[in-house]
C-alpha cells in the first residue's frame, strides 16, 4: 500500500512541475493583476452586451413600426413611375406629331446644347 502512495505521490509531483515552475516565474501579484483585468474586461463585455441586446430589441420594434409605411411609399412610389412613364410617352407621342407636322417647332440638337449650359447631373459611369 506504501509503494502505491508513493507511486501516486510521484506522479502528481511530475504533474505539478510545471505549474511550479510557472509559479516560480510568475508573480502571484502579477497573476491578481491579469484576474482583476479580466473580471473588468468580462463586466463590460456583459454590459455592452446587454447594450447591444436592447438596442437590437428596439431596432426590431421600429422596423416593425416602419415597415408597414416604408411598403405602402413604395407601392405609392411604383404607381407615381408609372404614371410618369405613361405621361413621358404621350409627350413623347405628341411630340413626334408636331415635328412631323411642323419640322421647325423644335431646335435641332446643335440649339438644344447651346441652351443647356448647365452642369451635367447625370452620374458618370
Amino acid at each position: 500500500m506504501a509503494k502505491k502512495q508513493d507511486i501516486m505521490y510521484r506522479e502528481q509531483k511530475r504533474k505539478n512541475v510545471p505549474t511550479n515552475e510557472f509559479q516560480i516565474l510568475v508573480d502571484s501579484q502579477d497573476l491578481d493583476s491579469i484576474k482583476q483585468s479580466q473580471n473588468l474586461i468580462w463586466g463590460r463585455l456583459q454590459d455592452s452586451n446587454a447594450l447591444l441586446s436592447h438596442f437590437n430589441d428596439y431596432s426590431e420594434n421600429f422596423f416593425a413600426d416602419v415597415s408597414a409605411d416604408f411598403s405602402k411609399n413604395t407601392r405609392l412610389l411604383r404607381i407615381v413611375k408609372s404614371d410618369l412613364d405613361y405621361i413621358f410617352q404621350k409627350l413623347r407621342s405628341v411630340k413626334g406629331k408636331i415635328v412631323a407636322t411642323y419640322p421647325d417647332a423644335f431646335p435641332n440638337n446643335l440649339t438644344i446644347e447651346a441652351l443647356d449650359q448647365g452642369p451635367d447631373l447625370e452620374l458618370t459611369k
